[in-house]
């Protein structure tokens, strides 16, 4: 490439793609890792905008930004993520989607609960705690649950 190629080239030219990096399996899990960042940030600052200015118990408005952020993750997850699906119908892939974030709640809300309600840690604090354990059963669980 000459220097005017280089100004004028697309970013995809330039740059490393996503297709270098690893298998099909890492890829995904790379855009499932982003995808969820979109999704954390979602449901976090959804629990600190209904907890701290609705005045919205913690618990409460976990759940629901929690639903928020499954809602994120589930279109992100069918447009961008996963390039497999299993299920044929998207009704029953989407309540198999929903109940797997269905525990992932439970578990947030078990893990804010614990730390927050009977150890008195700072609710925010608590859902970074939550999100690490949240995060890989929603991978491991969809991964081979819906997108093998």
């Amino acid at each position: 490439m000459t220097e005017a190629d280089l100004v004028t080239a697309p970013d995809s030219e330039t740059s490393p793609s996503l297709l270098a990096i690893g298998s099909s399996s890492t890829r995904e899990f790379i855009r499932y890792f982003a995808a969820s960042c979109v999704a954390l940030a979602v449901d976090f600052s959804a629990l600190a905008y209904l907890t701290s200015v609705v005045r919205i118990e913690y618990l409460v408005s976990a759940a629901i930004a929690f639903l928020l952020g499954l809602a994120s993750i589930y279109i992100l997850s069918v447009l961008w993520v996963f390039e497999r699906r299993n299920a044929r119908e998207p009704l029953v892939e989407f309540f198999v989607f929903a109940a797997i974030g269905v525990v992932g709640l439970f578990l947030n809300e078990a893990v804010l609960w614990l730390f927050t309600g009977v150890f008195g840690i700072f609710y925010l604090v608590s859902k970074c705690l939550s999100v690490v354990l949240v995060f890989m059963w929603n991978y491991i669980a969809r991964k081979f649950l819906l997108f093998r």
